[in-house]
């Protein structure tokens, strides 16, 4: 039997380096994705989405779990403790500029950095969604008179 727990403990191992490479790719892509995709018209509407659900998590979850809280980051800190890695911060931005570069600044005011920009965000979000909507309803009405 100690062939065949030891096999079922490496194989649980294994899937959880695998969550633990999936969320910091995911996170990562995703956390570049709500800072960079309101630059572009295509993905625009894709990005008020993430938006709003990194502001539902952040504001509406962040009522029982402390504002902030990233349903994403619990998770990943979860696999990360059962890996015995645990992570000495509340905040994957934190965690990331630890990781990338050894450095560990000051963790509210890399909350605070992440809160501007966010904001930043949402402000070009929305006001680039709603141009390009009235954009769309002038071409559409100019495209209806020229008939």
């Amino acid at each position: 039997m100690t062939g065949e727990s030891g096999t079922r403990a490496i194989m649980a191992h294994w899937k959880l380096q695998l969550l633990d490479n999936f969320f910091l790719v995911f996170h990562t892509v995703f956390t570049l994705f709500n800072m960079t995709g309101w630059i572009f018209r295509r993905t625009r509407k894709l990005h008020a989405v993430t938006m709003a659900l990194t502001a539902a998590s952040w504001f509406i979850l962040g009522i029982w779990y402390g504002w902030g809280y990233c349903f994403c980051t619990d998770w990943h800190w979860q696999v990360r403790e059962l890996l015995g890695r645990p992570i000495g911060t509340s905040s994957y931005i934190h965690f990331l500029i630890i990781e990338l570069t050894g450095l560990s600044p000051n963790p509210q005011m890399v909350d605070n950095v992440v809160l501007a920009v966010f904001l930043l965000c949402v402000v070009m979000t929305i006001t680039l969604n709603v141009r390009d909507a009235l954009s769309r309803r002038r071409d559409s009405a100019s495209d209806t008179g020229h008939r």
